[in-house]
């Protein structure tokens, strides 16, 4: 189990979120998939440490076997319970306290949705959520837009981890703004985290290139033709990316530089 400061993630490039250290920077959530089994297989294959469950969805108090918890190895994995579907403070706030009293976590994806339509989140209700959970003792990873601004309120609030939207839940559009997304990391002192809107693996390193802490993602894996083998992909793609990151890419230029420069060489004619 991944949770608080176990000697395996202790490497140089570990995550760090509250008191909680992670090997993997791919997160992943347990929804839409089509059976239960699916769902194990395509979590062992993506190397996650942490899944997210939604609250209102777990089935809590459920007969032994009817529980999308009874499916999760507690011992393997850190649960990360979300309050989707909530769409005002108190909602999220009553659902994240529920998922604490049933023994789920400290720890809350908060996600406070604005409109049924595009699932964006109501940035006014999310920061005043964000500061009340905090103020209760949670660990706080806050679903957001990429506003920077907003971003920056939620971290003054006190929230663990920023998870600015690539593109709106479940489209699959990928980072759709990359440059937000480097303005909230330019400034950001807690872990930038891209969430929702990823639909393939390239869409993960692109996140991860941008020098994000690590990219959380459900229906990219769930509904894809071959789940298990699609959260292989965005598992190599996610290490992929982070090593690019650190490896510094080249700067993109207008015109051409040879590969093997001709400097200093003397010409020949026939």
């Amino acid at each position: 189990m991944a949770s608080p400061a176990t000697p395996a993630a202790q490497g140089d490039d570990a995550l760090r979120i509250g008191k909680y250290t992670f090997r993997s920077r791919l997160f992943v959530g347990t929804g839409k998939y089509r059976t239960n089994e699916e769902m194990v297989a395509s979590l062992e294959a993506s190397g996650t440490e942490c899944v997210t469950v939604a609250v209102r969805r777990a089935k809590l108090g459920a007969p032994k076997g009817e529980s999308l918890l009874d499916h999760i190895d507690r011992k393997r994995y850190v649960l990360l319970p979300n309050t989707a579907g909530c769409y005002t403070a108190d909602d999220a706030v009553r659902t994240a306290q529920l998922g604490r009293e049933a023994g789920l976590s400290d720890l809350v994806k908060l996600e406070v949705l604005g409109d049924e339509k595009t699932l964006l989140p109501d940035p006014i209700a999310t920061l005043e959520a964000s500061k009340r959970l905090v103020a209760d003792g949670f660990t706080v990873w806050v679903y957001t837009t990429d506003d920077p601004i907003l971003a920056r309120r939620l971290e003054d609030a006190g929230v663990a981890a920023v998870m600015p939207a690539g593109s709106p839940i479940g489209s699959g559009r990928g980072i759709l703004n990359p440059t937000n997304v480097s303005l909230i990391l330019e400034n950001a002192k807690v872990p930038v985290i891209v969430d929702a809107g990823v639909g393939t693996a390239s869409d993960v390193a692109i996140a991860m290139e941008l020098g994000v802490a690590g990219v959380l993602l459900n229906t990219g894996i769930a509904l894809a033709q071959d789940p298990v083998r699609m959260a292989r992909a965005m598992k190599l793609a996610c290490e992929a990316g982070r090593l690019a990151f650190q490896a510094g890419r080249i700067p993109k230029k207008l015109y051409a530089s040879a590969s093997s420069p001709i400097e200093g060489l003397s010409r020949t004619t026939a």
